[in-house]
């Protein structure tokens, strides 16, 4: 298999650096071929721009996805982006390595899904969630935390896990055909002990080795949605960005 590991920190000495040596040594010795994208290290810009383009198809104000289409048809990406995408047509699982920020990514990660999931290769006109560009491929989110399992849980002060990465997995990933597999959480190791942080990267390799045993997240295939672009009557809301919401806001 083929892996592409994204890993956005600044930090060679960080527990994210730990779980990237990790997983980097874990798939090879697995027989898997692996690229990292070390996202500070190669100071990559996260600011879409028109500096993305060669040459531009329309003047004036720039409709960014469009001309990222247009790109695609001529070849016309900056080499940075037009580098960072064929690493992701190249690769068979893409992991995101991070740390929580603000419920989030850190911004040169979203950045980088910003100019490289480009218009016309992997959403678009060809479709999206399963019939998107990446189908056939699958995404993990390795992350840590500040926080503490009871808080992303069922009643937790952050809410549920799955809601604060819905935008990700699902608006990001999914979206782009991805299957998106469970997430490695490495909770709260700023205040973890080093036996606790050694646990943690036991059970990241422990993991890797069994990529096909983990659970691919549910989305619902776009045929449970009428021209409306809702569910279907009789269909039930499986996801939790799919479930029947009461608005508490006044």
């Amino acid at each position: 298999m083929n892996v592409l590991i994204v890993y956005a920190h600044s930090q060679p000495s960080s527990f994210n650096a730990a779980l990237l040596d990790t997983a980097v040594q874990t798939l090879g010795e697995e027989g898997h071929a692996v690229q990292v994208s070390d996202l500070y290290a190669m100071k990559f810009n996260p600011v879409a721009s028109e500096a993305d383009f060669k040459e531009r198809r329309f003047e004036g104000h720039m409709q960014y996805d469009r001309e990222q289409k247009h790109s695609l048809q001529q070849g016309t990406f900056s080499d940075d982006i037009a580098a960072e995408i064929e690493k992701v047509l190249w690769c068979d699982l893409l992991i995101l390595q991070f740390p929580l920020w603000w419920y989030g990514a850190p911004a040169i990660m979203k950045g980088w899904f910003d100019r490289v999931f480009v218009n016309g290769l992997m959403y678009g006109q060809l479709g999206r969630f399963d019939k998107g560009g990446m189908k056939g491929k699958k995404a993990m989110v390795s992350m840590t935390t500040g926080c503490f399992p009871g808080m992303v849980e069922e009643g937790g002060v952050m809410g549920h896990l799955d809601a604060m990465l819905w935008h990700l997995q699902y608006g990001t990933l999914a979206y782009v055909g991805f299957d998106v597999l469970e997430p490695f959480v490495a909770w709260s190791t700023r205040y973890s002990e080093d036996d606790a942080r050694k646990e943690y990267l036991d059970e990241y390799a422990a993991c890797l080795r069994k990529l096909d045993e983990i659970p691919v997240k549910y989305v619902h295939p776009t045929e449970e949605f009428g021209q409306d672009w809702k569910l279907k009557p009789g269909i039930e809301g499986k996801t939790i960005g799919h479930k029947p919401f009461k608005p508490e806001y006044k």
